[in-house]
């Protein structure tokens, strides 16, 4: 199957639009502001205030550059951090000292918004109204409250609005990626519906018919072959149920780790602490496969009497820990992965590490094992619950 073209990056391209229009908004505003003071003030006032309108220009020409152009790294954004905080502090000096200028607080104020983050860019936005309602104030000559009042209200309105537009980004690309990710689930079962399935389906036809061939003596052997094709094609067909129409993942998360366990042990159940709430796909996921994982190596190899799950909720983390009173095993002497098998822990280990998360497991001959794995996720917002 052809891969599928890439989409064009269409937030990218309106980004670029919005800021190519509050660029080309800031130059002609100040070209305009500069021949508005000209005018209406005499030479002497003119120089320096000329001069550092010509500072804030240079600034924001080097900001908008560093901002369009920043790359991934902690001395890149500091530096443009510094500038961000020079343009900040120069526009703010000169729509004090010349209103006509405060036209232009606008794009500073986006500006602000796209370098800060948190905290700091209330204050960066806060300090650019504050000096642009000042500004007004005085040239007023400290009587008109409208001028001051003015610019923080509007200020506060377009604060509340980007706010909002980052919130509704954000939740954009959270739904993009699950529907990305929900589109690769259905093609790679596809894929393995119409290849490993197939393809097993069909071994299995062509090894029952040559089993009535065969002599008695390399029946049983056969029978066996047999088995083992049969329970392989029923398990890619349950994997492939589950990519395509993954019930597990819609279920609450204890639910479908004990109904996953119980494909592989009967009696197993979940035990839940903490306070159960929402999970980022990624990390329910994990959860799942390391659970069947462990169930599965609990069957082929514990011999256990008694074996539990334990689902954990930490304030920034979850965990997830697999008990039984098997066998046991060394840990250390873990043998390579071969044909004979040898993957499972370094498949569950990869996993969780890949999500940031770490697993360690607890074992010696004869006293089981345990397999826990902690995950961080974000810490609730909310009081939401696990049952939605």
């Amino acid at each position: 199957m052809p891969a599928a073209a890439p989409r064009p990056d269409t937030s990218s391209r309106i980004d670029g639009r919005i800021d190519a229009v509050v660029h080309s908004g800031f130059a002609v505003l100040m070209v305009a502001s500069a021949v508005r003071y000209v005018m209406r003030h005499s030479p002497a006032d003119n120089l320096w205030t000329v001069a550092l309108a010509a500072a804030v220009c240079a600034l924001y020409t080097v900001t908008a550059l560093l901002a369009h152009r920043r790359q991934p790294g902690e001395r890149r954004h500091q530096l443009w951090l510094a500038w961000m905080i020079a343009l900040v502090a120069a526009w703010a000096a000169l729509v004090v000292v010349a209103p006509s200028f405060a036209w232009c607080s606008f794009a500073i104020f986006f500006l602000t918004r796209t370098a800060f983050r948190g905290p700091a860019a209330y204050v960066a936005g806060g300090a650019t109204v504050a000096a642009t309602a000042v500004g007004l104030f005085r040239m007023s000559e400290w009587t008109d409250v409208a001028m001051l009042l003015g610019p923080l209200a509007a200020g506060a309105m377009l604060t509340l609005i980007y706010d909002k537009v980052e919130r509704g980004q954000e939740q954009l690309a959270v739904s993009e990626r699950e529907a990305g990710i929900a589109a690769e689930r259905e093609r790679v079962s596809r894929e393995i519906h119409d290849t490993v399935t197939q393809g097993l389906a069909s071994s299995l036809l062509l090894l029952e018919a040559a089993q009535r061939s065969w002599p008695d003596a390399a029946n049983p052997d056969v029978r066996k072959a047999t088995d083992v094709l049969r329970r392989n094609l029923a398990d890619t067909r349950s994997l492939v149920h589950e990519l395509s129409a993954p019930g597990l993942e819609a279920a609450p998360l204890p639910e479908a780790l004990e109904h996953a366990a119980r494909q592989y042990v009967d009696a197993i159940r979940v035990q839940v602490t903490g306070d159960p709430r929402l999970l980022p796909s990624e990390v329910r996921h994990a959860l799942l496969r390391v659970t069947q994982s462990a169930a599965a190596n609990i069957k082929l190899h514990a011999s256990a009497d008694h074996a539990s799950v334990t689902l954990g909720y930490l304030p920034d983390a979850v965990t997830l820990d697999v008990f039984d009173d098997g066998r046991g095993f060394d840990p250390a002497a873990l043998p390579s992965p071969s044909e004979k098998g040898g993957y499972g822990l370094r498949a569950m280990r990869q996993r969780v590490e890949q999500l940031g998360g770490e697993l360690s497991v607890e074992s010696a001959p004869g006293e089981g094992t345990i397999i826990a794995a902690q995950l961080p996720v974000s810490p609730p917002a909310s009081s939401s619950k696990e049952a939605l």
